[in-house]
């Protein structure tokens, strides 16, 4: 695929995550995706429609309000690395930065990794 058309696969999955839509994101996702998380110290490892819907709907839960901010990505082969702030409010206001590295196939996200700096 080429950069630009992967970075619009990886936009429209992004478009749904920002606005916590969970149908919408899976939408986006194939049926066998993968997303690890960044809990310590390994991370969480999701894999399958269901168990990623349930991941993701569980971090919504507790982080409502809490929003992603883009600050670089770019797209080669079958990878998009987005760069990206999460911001967050409440008693305890703060945030960390972190980086998505995306496996795209057939026009859908199959893999999403995601670090943190911290």
């Amino acid at each position: 695929m080429s950069p630009d058309s992967l970075l619009a696969v990886v936009d429209r999955f992004s478009a749904a995550f920002d606005t916590q839509d969970v149908d919408r994101i899976m939408a986006t996702m194939t049926p066998d995706c993968v997303f690890e998380s960044t809990a310590p110290p390994d991370g969480q490892r999701h894999v399958g429609q269901r168990a990623v819907r349930a991941a993701l709907s569980e971090f919504f839960q507790q982080t409502a309000g809490a929003q992603f901010h883009t600050e670089d990505r770019f797209g080669s082969q079958d990878r998009v690395v987005v760069l990206w702030r999460y911001d967050w409010g409440g008693a305890d206001p703060g945030h960390v930065r972190g980086v998505d590295v995306f496996r795209v196939r057939d026009d859908l996200v199959w893999q999403k990794a995601s670090y943190v700096k911290g």
